[in-house]
């Protein structure tokens, strides 16, 4: 078996050995076991980014509560919203079993050090994008998701399940929104391809670079942290995508889609400068999507401060 190329001082490999048998059993390693350093490193880094990607997520849609066009719209996207902030405490929970603490990781984010999805630095222009969030969005997210669902961490393993069932009940509502909108008004239909414009190619590079420039790919890989390469998640999510959008009576916004000879829709050419742009920093929304946490963040110093006032004081009363 092909040993990791990182080896840190204090592992030897035979440790290695073991531990990749274990994986190569299917078996899920937890908290308490041993596992390599980098191992623990690329867990950390991994599911700490996906948790940022759940909290920032939260800001796009959030902007649109308060223009709901109905009660019933106003509510269902309130209860997402409360979803990703579910899913991010579940996410810092399961890096927070690796010896990553809560204050380390959201200063990272706030610093701009960690990485979110890069999708979230896209602006909501209107009503529709709501709906083509949930259908595409979260569409990519699920596909993402449910191949964690099986990874070899147990505790990010088993938060996925939980995660993936709600991200289903989000895709459903865009799919249903946006499908209504496509069958409505010549105005509505006009609202949903506009959305689809902007959004799909976001969509699309949201799995990540193309295999040959995912530097950690070989790493995930191996330690079945990631059980399928991203431009296969990439072709499933396309595949199901493509027939489903071109029903609803939309236009892919890509003239060079197309389906081969096995029945796989292809893609046309990415435009990785625009997505490692919005990674940087460079375009997009990505200053004033951290203004926004940073604010919120030091809004909510006097409840952190009380609630360890109140955890101070119970150890007291515990001690005495």
């Amino acid at each position: 078996m092909t040993q990791p190329t990182t080896i840190h001082p204090g592992e030897t490999p035979e440790q290695h050995a073991a531990f990749e048998a274990r994986i190569a059993r299917g078996e899920k390693i937890e908290a308490g076991d041993w596992m390599p350093a980098e191992y623990r490193r690329q867990l950390i880094r991994m599911i700490s980014q996906h948790a940022h990607s759940e909290v920032v997520g939260m800001l796009p849609e959030g902007e649109w509560i308060s223009r709901a066009p109905t009660l019933k719209r106003k509510t269902i996207l309130m209860a997402k919203v409360q979803d990703e902030a579910g899913h991010g405490q579940y996410l810092y929970h399961a890096a927070e079993t690796l010896g990553a603490t809560r204050e380390d990781m959201l200063q990272a984010l706030l610093s701009g050090k960690a990485k979110y999805s890069s999708i979230f630095n896209y602006p909501t222009r209107s009503w529709a994008d709501v709906g083509m969030i949930g259908w595409l969005v979260d569409g990519a997210a699920i596909k993402n998701q449910t191949m964690l669902a099986g990874c070899s961490y147990g505790p990010y393993s088993r938060a996925m399940v939980r995660i993936c069932s709600e991200e289903t009940f989000h895709h459903k509502q865009g799919k249903e929104m946006i499908v209504g909108y496509a069958q409505g008004t010549p105005e509505q239909r006009a609202m949903a391809q506009d959305a689809l414009n902007r959004w799909w190619w976001p969509a699309v590079m949201m799995l990540g670079p193309h295999d040959s420039d995912s530097p950690n790919t070989g790493a995930l890989s191996r330690w079945g942290i990631k059980l399928k390469s991203n431009d296969e998640v990439r072709q499933e999510f396309i595949n199901e995508h493509v027939p489903e959008l071109m029903e609803a009576g939309l236009t892919i916004p890509d003239p060079d889609m197309h389906q081969d000879a096995s029945g796989n829709w292809i893609h046309g050419s990415i435009d990785w400068n625009e997505f490692w742009a919005i990674i940087k920093g460079e375009r997009g929304l990505n200053k004033e999507r951290l203004g926004a946490k940073q604010a919120a963040h030091d809004d909510g110093a006097w409840v952190r401060e009380a609630l360890q006032a109140y955890a101070d004081r119970a150890r007291g009363v515990a001690a005495d």
